[in-house]
């Protein structure tokens, strides 16, 4: 016997393994004699009441063995013989986009200039705890990318830009939990992604692939309008039947060398702002609706904040980004001199911390000071903001921080809250940091977020900046149908550094379109 079952429950049962069977069993009247397995396949929770329900989606076999929940096979030929297609940088684009060249039977090449996940955790030691940054593997580069060290959550809203359920299957075949097939918000953890990531590069270096590591691409290799190849650090050149070029958003080196080799780049929409860290059990308190804590059974709680506002004239669009409950704060510089912050969750998000990036859309106009530098505009904007940053709060690694009921108010806090932020705080006015079209509307968005959820703006909020890094500031513009450069055959932007995807699903599947388009162009092209 098979069936589909589709529950509306409490937390205490659906949340606990024992529980849950128990549920089941007497609700389908089986007897003793028989031999249910049940499995979820998916879950949610509802906590829009104030009686929270978990809305559970679960198969029950009866007396008989259920099929595999993935269909996905770790097989990959052997392409060690095959025309190779260069890569650089191996986050998830990068490493999602050479696992999809393996399938299609080409060889990928990446280059990356950062460690591999286990040799990045030494650097990311000493920006925590000595200041200090290594411009080539941080939180932002390295083996895996930005989101390795810097969360881990699978949430996607691309479900055009590719198959959702194909990337899930790859990441659980490689060693996620298959939870993340079945939660709403999969995530899999900062500290289990990095086995994850290893066991990926295992399975591009058994197939014949390479990957170099400590590798930074530092020119290219142009003829007739065709990108023929790349030079790296150690002057090697180094030929392929395409680039793809999946660097993340930080890599600024690389827009330089776009800019400076007249290969067409534009400046793109971004948004800038702060992180805003609560004790969870304030969040949990609003979200869940509980007068203590969130029990045995609850997850940490998160939330989704999104309002518009106005600056002299002109609509702001003011959000929450990249929610990370139960969560850390960390320091996301890739060069000395800067502070920047993002936020982490491990996979039991179990830190008496949550954190998000609040931040505001960042219009043409706000630009224009810095139109000297053409289509590096915002990045030199985002640049500025960050340098400042750093010189307010100390010149280390030492961020500046101010309650949120503070900042509101124009003033200066005279004393900060416990955070998870490592390197440490130092209390500042962020008004003197963050631009007024920064500045105004996030004080008017937090007021509002306020008034959304009451508690939000309590005495323990705290915001803590800049979180700068949200997306790109630079697109590297394509085909739509071929994902080429339209003037420089060969080259394929990928990913979030090249403005097309927002997080590590939307990365991962663009990696694999860029694959398929050159496959499609070049497989059989011969490398000259």
């Amino acid at each position: 016997m098979h069936q589909t079952l589709q529950l509306t429950l409490a937390p205490e049962i659906a949340l606990d393994d024992e529980n849950f069977r128990q549920h089941i069993i007497k609700k389908l009247r089986l007897r003793h004699n028989d031999t249910p397995i049940i499995r979820k396949t998916r879950q949610s929770i509802d906590a829009r009441s104030r009686q929270v329900k978990v809305n559970v989606q679960a198969e029950v076999y009866v007396n008989e063995t259920p099929p595999s929940l993935i269909g996905f096979q770790l097989d990959y030929p052997d392409v060690s013989k095959k025309p190779q297609a260069l890569i650089i940088g191996c986050g998830p684009a990068g490493m999602f986009a050479a696992l999809r060249l393996i399938e299609l039977g080409i060889k990928p090449v990446i280059f990356e200039r950062g460690k591999d996940v286990r040799a990045r955790r030494r650097d990311l030691a000493a920006i925590n705890k000595e200041h200090i940054v290594n411009p080539e593997s941080n939180y932002c580069f390295g083996e895996g990318g930005a989101g390795t060290y810097s969360d881990g959550k699978l949430y996607t809203r691309s479900n055009k830009r590719g198959d959702i359920r194909r990337v899930l299957e790859i990441f659980v075949g490689h060693g996620a939990s298959e939870q993340i097939l079945i939660d709403t918000h999969p995530h899999i953890g900062t500290n289990k992604l990095p086995v994850v990531v290893s066991e990926m590069r295992e399975s591009i270096l058994k197939a014949g692939g390479e990957i170099h590591f400590d590798t930074k691409v530092t020119d290219f290799i142009i003829a007739k309008g065709e990108l023929k190849g790349v030079i790296t650090d150690d002057n090697k050149e180094h030929l392929g039947i395409g680039v793809i070029l999946a660097t993340g958003h930080s890599a600024r080196d690389i827009y330089e060398l776009l800019d400076a080799k007249k290969i067409l780049i534009e400046s793109k929409s971004f948004a800038m702002g702060v992180r805003i860290e609560h004790p969870q059990n304030t969040i949990d308190k609003i979200q869940y609706h509980c007068e203590k804590d969130r029990g045995p059974y609850l997850p940490a709680a998160s939330y989704s904040l999104v309002t518009q506002t106005r600056y002299k004239g002109i609509q702001r669009g003011v959000f929450s980004f990249c929610m990370c409950p139960g969560g850390f704060i960390v320091p996301a510089a890739t060069a000395s001199g800067e502070v920047v912050v993002n936020g982490m969750s491990p996979s039991r998000r179990d830190s008496p911390y949550a954190n998000s990036g609040i931040v505001v859309s960042i219009e043409e106009h706000d630009l224009l000071p810095f139109k000297e530098f053409g289509a590096l505009a915002g990045l030199q904007y985002q640049k500025e903001i960050e340098q400042a940053a750093c010189q307010f709060a100390g010149a280390t690694q030492t961020a500046p921080a101010q309650l949120a009921v503070d900042f509101v108010k124009g003033k200066v806090s005279s004393q900060l809250r416990d955070t998870s932020y490592q390197p440490g705080l130092q209390s500042v006015d962020l008004r003197e940091i963050l631009p007024a079209e920064i500045a105004f509307p996030l004080s008017e968005a937090l007021s509002d977020f306020g008034q959304k959820m009451r508690g939000y703006m309590s005495g323990d909020a705290q915001l803590i900046g800049v979180e700068s890094r949200t997306s790109s500031p630079v697109r590297i513009p394509r085909e739509q149908e071929t994902c080429e450069h339209p003037e420089l055959k060969g080259l394929f932007p990928c990913g979030e550094g090249a403005g097309y995807a927002g997080g590590i699903m939307s990365a991962a599947m663009d990696g694999e379109r860029c694959a398929q388009q050159l496959a499609k162009l070049y497989a059989n092209k011969k490398i000259q």
